[in-house]
């Protein structure tokens, strides 16, 4: 069985765009992680939804979709599209 180093990027972010409302409200340290764990394959709160022990990003059709929570509680999504375009931002944005 094949081992994927732990520092192997499942997802390549490519152009990142986050939505206003997601700039003023996560702190620069919240977005760093959460990219930083999209990329690695992280599910973050989707992590729940399946039995695997290293979940992978959700897929939702052609975009890979994964939600985490920031220090202060706030709730936000990091959406990587099939071009590679990464969006950053809170569900009251979608």
């Amino acid at each position: 069985m094949s081992r994927t180093p732990s520092n192997t990027y499942r997802v390549l972010p490519g152009e990142l765009v986050i939505t206003a409302n997601a700039r003023r409200r996560l702190a620069h340290d919240d977005l760093l992680q959460a990219l930083h764990r999209h990329a690695r394959g992280d599910a973050g709160d989707f992590a729940g939804e399946t039995s695997s022990p290293r979940p992978r990003v959700r897929l939702e059709g052609c975009r890979r979709v994964s939600a985490y929570r920031a220090q202060d509680g706030t709730r936000f999504l990091v959406i990587t599209e099939a071009d590679e375009l990464t969006t950053v931002m809170l569900p009251e944005d979608f």
